[in-house]
């Protein structure tokens, strides 16, 4: 036997304020009952009204180098050493460099950062 599960339809912001109010609430509910799949539900109606209206934009490339480098405990100077200096480093820090093409291919290989994140800045 299937259980219905009504949920609201969220097209306002109000209907998105009602809708996390009511998974506030339901946050603790057990998986495969009537509330889980209704925690589910609006999970995913949420998520496609905040996409929709909120939507997050690709990372800046400079802060996903600054966040590798924080992740990684790297340095600048160890930036330096993988891309061509303290001067480029300070240049791509204060925004009068972009990266080049050769910078993208070593930090991708290097440093794993997703190519298509450092690409967004290139040029």
């Amino acid at each position: 036997m299937t259980t219905k599960v009504l949920v609201p339809v969220i097209k306002t912001e109000k209907d998105y304020k009602a809708a996390l109010a009511q998974i506030e609430k339901l946050m603790d509910a057990k998986a495969n009952s009537p509330e889980g799949d209704r925690l589910d539900v609006l999970a995913t109606l949420i998520e496609a009204y905040e996409d929709k209206h909120y939507p997050i934009g690709p990372p800046d490339p400079i802060e996903a180098i600054k966040f590798r480098m924080d992740q990684m405990g790297y340095t600048r100077d160890d930036l330096a050493r993988l891309i061509g200096g303290k001067s480029r480093v300070s240049e791509l820090f204060s925004g009068s460099r972009k990266l080049s093409l050769n910078m993208i291919r070593t930090l991708h290989r290097e440093w794993k950062i997703p190519a298509d994140v450092l690409i967004n800045d290139a040029g």
